[in-house]
């Protein structure tokens, strides 16, 4: 029965590269995903973007490419990123210009666009079409039009699927759906498709990606599992084996760190699930509730009776828009008496701001070391602190006004108690929000373009 092997090289911006590097040297993989992206992510590269029109892709993947092309090139292995973020054109002719440097000639890289609709808002309202908030129940963008920094489609895996078909062996996408970096080699390879879909495949393909797409988070890290999982520090990053049947086998990169057991792949499975009888993503909705886990041997999970269902007939936007700016002061009380120190220190604060005329939105004032997290359902300390953090923090409309918070916190180091102190001051940070809504799939339209190296 026909096999493909797939890994993943990344679970975010900024993740490490040398569990990737040693995924391409020794997984005995055909291809390797790279997932950067997440919901904010792409406001702030489109605010890039707009002050520098060749960037907007994620910096990552230059030194990422660098490291792996050559091992990839040599062994055949495909690469598969979302990289591109909002400029995957610029982001691919880096690549194409790497490749070169690399004497990579003839080298075939694709580059997925269509999922920015940023330009096409106003031609898809004068259709008819409404942006309805579907956190708020707002039927429309009319408050937020002027704000709008971003506007990105999650797309699904057909054009990685065509460029795979025109010969890529790079692939740079925007904002495809981060189990759709799995799921367009899958079908490819086992020739499934959409015009004739088996929608169970499909959901077997999305329940793959969705396992492995956060790399290290299947493999013992972000996990229940911390306690017995070895060399964290040495993770080894995930590898599928996937079968033409829809069966997968889960393992790792052989002799590293990190775990995997049916518990690290259950924690994984329901990780930003609400409905995991319904998970639905732009290739498909995987049913999670059917499939059979079973540990046939040394982190080897085999995954079984995946189930699908038709794909749906709208795709998420995450909409970006300007929402204010956010001031920040934290300040450090010492024993003893550090939590009555912090607190005092939050009642002056609190009237200092009411001398200055505050004008938030919002205000929210924690306890470092005993409610950051936990808020408000926090049980109160039962015995004396080491160390107490206070953290003052306000979103305002105005960056003026988020001044007032963090030159505020300062004035604890002189009128506080005795002992306080911090660092450097943090700095004012522009908010951008999210808009969430859907559209009709037509209305986002894709395509691949093919990049030869020469």
């Amino acid at each position: 029965m026909k096999k493909v092997r797939i890994g993943s090289g990344s679970a975010y911006w900024g993740d490490m590269l040398d569990p990737a590097v040693e995924l391409v040297k020794n997984g005995d993989i055909g291809y390797i995903g790279f997932d950067h992206l997440a919901e904010l992510t792409m406001a702030l590269l489109q605010r890039a973007k707009t002050k520098d029109p060749a960037t907007g892709y994620i910096p990552d993947i230059i030194p990422w490419m660098k490291a792996i092309l050559p091992t990839c090139a040599e062994k055949g292995i495909t690469v598969i990123s979302n990289g591109g973020g909002a400029n995957p054109e610029a982001g691919g002719d880096e690549v194409v210009k790497l490749a070169k440097e690399l004497n990579l000639t003839g080298l075939k890289v694709g580059v997925v666009v269509g999922d920015d609709i940023f330009g096409k808002l106003d031609e898809m309202r004068a259709k008819g079409i409404k942006f309805k908030n579907m956190d708020t129940g707002e039927e429309d963008i009319n408050r937020i039009r002027d704000k709008i920094v971003a506007a990105n489609a999650y797309i699904g895996a057909d054009s990685i699927i065509e460029a795979l078909q025109e010969g890529a062996k790079v692939i740079v996408a925007g904002r495809v759906s981060d189990n759709a970096l799995y799921v367009g080699p899958l079908m490819y390879e086992f020739g499934w498709s959409f015009n004739n879909p088996d929608w169970d495949l499909i959901g077997a393909a999305i329940t793959v990606g969705h396992i492995i797409e956060c790399a290290e988070c299947c493999t013992g890290g972000m996990s229940n599992m911390w306690k017995v999982a070895p060399r964290l520090w040495d993770i080894g990053f995930p590898i599928a084996e996937v079968y033409e049947n829809g069966d997968a086998i889960i393992t790792k990169t052989p002799d590293s760190g990190g775990l995997v057991n049916q518990w690290t792949i259950k924690e994984h499975l329901i990780y930003e699930v609400h409905d995991p009888s319904n998970y639905l993503m732009p290739d498909g909705i995987a049913d999670f509730t059917a499939l059979k886990l079973e540990e046939i041997g040394k982190d080897q999970v085999r995954v079984t009776n995946m189930k699908g269902k038709q794909r749906p007939s709208e795709l998420k936007v995450c909409i970006g828009y300007r929402d204010g700016f956010i001031g920040e002061g934290q300040v450090f009380f010492p024993w003893p008496d550090a939590y009555e120190k912090a607190k005092k220190g939050a009642e002056t604060v609190r009237e200092r701001l009411k001398k200055v005329n505050l004008d938030a939105e919002e205000l929210r004032i924690d306890y470092i070391g005993v409610n950051t997290l936990h808020g408000e359902v926090a049980p109160e300390p039962t015995s004396e602190l080491n160390e107490v953090g206070l953290r003052v923090v306000a979103k305002t409309k105005t960056k003026e006004e988020a001044e007032k918070v963090r030159r505020e916190v300062t004035h604890l180091w002189t009128i506080g108690s005795v002992g306080s102190s911090f660092g450097v001051p943090l700095p004012i940070r522009p908010v951008v929000s999210l808009w969430p809504t859907l559209v009709p799939r037509e209305e986002v339209p894709t395509r691949a373009i093919i990049k030869e190296v020469r």
